[in-house]
């Protein structure tokens, strides 16, 4: 989910509360937050080696020597604990023969402790051809390389033109490989890129939650890489991978079981998903849902997040509507499960709130609505407070605050009213 980056530290507090539950729960899906038990970050460089790489316009240098140098400098920098692989594609020569083109992609270090030398003196070795440009296909194949271990896996894929082998459309492998659950995440960078190149790798990384860049220059190109990298294996640590979900689309019977935590889903245009939570009496479940809008949709949209009872009964709801282009579109809620009473501050039983998330979103015939888009959710419990369990919806004390808001300025808007009168009698007055 975009990104459903930046959100995801908002989610840590929820792993603190699991012992506020005070008893026995029935279990639940648990996010892994131990460093120990968390396979270290992988990252797979992805190199464009098609022809279009001799041409000299990157700051006065052909793009593959600028690609070269910035390699050079990316494995320099690079800690020694570092899994990092390197692919190309397009390094062939197949003249006209497109099939055989659109096969070329090829490992030229497996993703692992880099051996530096080696790696460099593969890169010196290589030069553009005239082959195709087999995105898709490279893109598919790095997610190979990276192997489908539950922990941080990222490609950066470095090209100075669009996909020439289409179909498979690289979008659409990249939205296939994020649905698999595996947090694969696709950072693009488009070396002195046009606009038809600059739209496809911003669709291939908007569809993965990762980011897309463009550089003129070596200089540049070395900057962005080397950020890039950073962020996938020295930031890693920083970052909470969430757990994989799937919610049920026939309602709260056969929903699958969440505690506090960060979990991931996948949601079609229209869909309903539903939850479970286990929740004690005097406890608040607070829970957020968000929808990354990883591709071209209609104007008016909105996701809904809602808490509801195992018979069918609304709880708490809250929609969030949108218009226009961004990210992602969030919903959020509160709901506090009474006390059973004074007698018995800390009773064991837990009941189940349901949590169903929706969404109202469309887009033309030609949008793809498979894979469904990527779903954020965050669930918290936490004690609470009296005003709180008294008031589902969250407002608590808050109604005292607008009803003294509301009598001030009531008040207010009377005096003014009366200086105004005053005045202005003053003035005929005179």
């Amino acid at each position: 989910m975009t990104s459903t980056k930046r959100r995801i530290a908002a989610g840590m507090g929820a792993l603190l509360v699991a012992a506020a539950l005070g008893g026995a729960t029935p279990a639940v899906a648990d996010p892994d937050n131990g460093p120990s038990n968390t396979p270290p970050p992988k990252v797979d460089l992805v190199l464009d080696l098609s022809g279009s790489m001799n041409q000299n316009d990157a700051g006065g240098e052909t793009r593959i020597s600028a690609a070269k140098k910035a390699f050079n400098e990316i494995l320099d920098s690079l800690p020694n604990d570092a899994l990092v692989g390197l692919r190309v594609l397009g390094q062939g020569n197949p003249g006209d023969n497109k099939t055989a083109g659109c096969r070329e992609t090829a490992q030229l270090a497996p993703v692992g402790a880099p051996n530096k030398v080696a790696m460099k003196a593969a890169v010196a070795a290589q030069t553009p051809t005239t082959g195709w440009t087999p995105i898709a296909l490279a893109l598919q194949e790095a997610a190979n390389d990276l192997g489908n271990e539950q922990g941080s896996r990222r490609i950066i894929l470095i090209t100075d033109g669009e996909d020439s082998c289409a179909p498979p459309n690289p979008c659409d492998v990249a939205r296939q490989l994020a649905a698999q659950g595996l947090n694969l995440v696709i950072d693009t960078l488009g070396l002195v890129p046009d606009e038809k190149t600059r739209r496809q790798l911003t669709c291939i990384a908007e569809a993965t939650g990762g980011t897309y860049t463009s550089a003129n220059t070596a200089q540049e190109l070395s900057q962005r890489v080397t950020q890039l990298v950073d962020r996938a294996v020295v930031k890693a640590e920083e970052v909470t991978i969430p757990t994989t979900v799937k919610g049920s689309p026939n309602g709260c019977a056969d929903a699958p079981l969440l505690g506090p935590g960060v979990y991931a889903d996948r949601i079609v245009f229209e869909q309903h998903l539903w939850y479970k939570v286990p929740q004690l009496p005097g406890q608040e479940l607070r829970a957020s849902a968000t929808v990354g809008i990883d591709r071209a949709v209609a104007r008016d949209y909105d996701a809904t997040i809602t808490a509801v009872t195992e018979d069918g009964r609304d709880l708490a709801r809250y929609t969030d509507a949108g218009s226009g282009r961004v990210d992602g579109q969030s919903a959020g809620l509160r709901y506090s499960l009474p006390k059973k009473g004074d007698d018995d501050p800390q009773p064991k039983d837990a009941k189940t709130t349901c949590l169903m998330v929706s969404t109202a979103f469309n887009a033309n015939a030609s949008v793809p609505r498979e894979p469904g888009m990527p779903l954020e959710l965050l669930v918290d419990l936490v004690k609470a407070s009296d005003a709180q369990a008294s008031d589902t919806h969250g407002l608590g004390r808050g109604w005292i605050f607008i009803g003294v808001l509301a009598g001030v300025g009531l008040v207010g808007g009377l005096l003014f009213g009366w200086l105004v009168r005053l005045i202005a009698g003053m003035r005929r007055a005179v």
